[in-house]
């Protein structure tokens, strides 16, 4: 009887014993917490054990459900393991990359085209999360099961580079400038120094990440103490703040490397070279059996060749801080 155990109902047991939540599970497993319970329920029959002790406020395990769990688990990490190594040996040349959306419009999309024409048998497949962005309140690890399940070879992260199990490669590290339309270099109050904020609108970036810098860091930091630092328009997402510091809008404090393409082309100015460097950088992180994988190695060594250049430019040899 036992050899004859659904394999659905032994993934549903894992999952809720994992969450002990049949409602966490049936939204992980994309069905109803009904058809969990139904799931469990046969299983118990068929083993002759109880395996949830079910109360009014949750579940806890039985002790024969706790002995079995362990062994359980693992064995459906060596499943999602094997199937996995087994989908990356094949020919499959495809690759999907994981990052945060700011990057992925800001840096990434002004430079895709060079590893498209390089690598024209790769395709790629480009996914967006701000899950990628080391929080107060997001994951700050990224487990090899998320790499499994979402089927994903890269992730570029911006965080502080500690993810157990993966092989991480420093892209660059980041700080923080003011940036404005060249528009308000001239004009009834043109910027000309720090002070000279106090005639124009302060854009803010609010995107939530660990260590975020804001403007009252900033005008300390060029002791300004006649501004108030909260006053302006505030956005959710870097790319509406830079977007309207283009616009002319008033003046923003945001990274430079994301904004780089930006001021490369004349859309934004450097007003004052006054930068506030960031404890957190950009990592490439790819799980350690596969990094030496050809399409994953190609396209890591293409990231890092590319943020070379972006160093090189930061060092002075084609600045992309334009001369005011």
């Amino acid at each position: 009887m036992i050899k004859n155990l659904p394999f659905s109902a032994l993934r549903v047991f894992e999952c809720a014993a994992r969450h002990l939540s049949f409602k966490r599970a049936a939204e992980e497993l994309f069905v109803t917490p009904a058809a969990v319970s139904l799931q469990i329920r046969t299983l118990e029959q068929q083993l002759g054990v109880k395996l949830f002790h079910r109360h009014n406020r949750g579940l806890t395990l039985t002790d024969a459900a706790k002995n079995g769990l362990p062994a359980l688990s693992k064995g459906f990490e060596n499943i999602v393991d094997s199937v996995h190594l087994i989908g990356s040996t094949s020919e499959k040349k495809s690759l999907t990359v994981w990052m945060a959306p700011a990057f992925a419009s800001k840096w990434l999309m002004p430079r895709l085209h060079r590893f498209s024409r390089a690598y024209p048998d790769i395709d790629l497949t480009i996914s967006a999360s701000t899950n990628l962005i080391d929080s107060n309140t997001t994951n700050k690890t990224i487990p090899a099961e998320n790499f499994h399940r979402d089927d994903v070879d890269i992730a570029i992260r911006f965080g502080k580079g500690d993810y157990p199990g993966c092989r991480i490669d420093k892209l660059f590290n980041v700080s923080a400038i003011p940036l404005c339309s060249p528009e308000l270099l001239n004009g009834e109050h043109p910027l000309r120094c720090p002070e000279d904020l106090l005639y124009h609108t302060l854009l803010h970036d609010d995107t939530q990440y660990e260590g975020r810098p804001n403007w009252a860091t900033w005008l300390s930091s060029a002791g300004i103490n006649n501004i108030d630092s909260r006053h302006g328009i505030h956005f959710n997402h870097v790319n509406l703040a830079l977007t309207a510091a283009v616009n002319g809008q008033g003046v923003v404090l945001s990274m430079a490397e994301m904004a780089s393409d930006d001021i490369a082309a004349g859309r934004l100015v450097v007003p004052f070279d006054i930068s506030l460097p960031l404890i957190q950088a950009y990592y490439v992180i790819t799980l350690k059996e596969y990094a030496e994988h050809p399409r994953i190695a190609a396209f890591r060594e293409w990231l890092i060749e590319e943020a070379g250049k972006l160093e090189q430019k930061k060092m002075g040899q084609e600045s992309i801080i334009p001369s005011l």
